[in-house]
């Protein structure tokens, strides 16, 4: 595990991976909501928008994805490189 958040509302926790995962987790339960895939190298650094709707990701692979963070359809937005 590489990077933590929480959601604004503390109801979710975000976690980054060298297995160059995101994972979303309950945080009252613990168990695994979604898991988003998408970089080519590890995870270094997550972070939920305000509203908590969407994750912002930093990675290894020189990119940094924002992801729609809602367990109902995980879809990624396209990333832009990082300079």
């Amino acid at each position: 595990m590489r990077s933590v958040a929480f959601s604004p509302d503390g109801k979710r926790l975000a976690s980054t991976s060298d297995d160059q995962t995101v994972k979303i987790w309950d945080a009252t339960s613990g168990q695994e909501m979604l898991t988003l895939k998408g970089h080519s190298g590890p995870v270094t650094s997550v972070v939920f928008s305000r509203d908590g709707n969407r994750l912002i990701t930093a990675s290894d692979d020189q990119t940094v994805k924002l992801w729609d963070a809602t367990p109902r359809s995980p879809a990624v937005i396209p990333d832009a490189k990082t300079r």
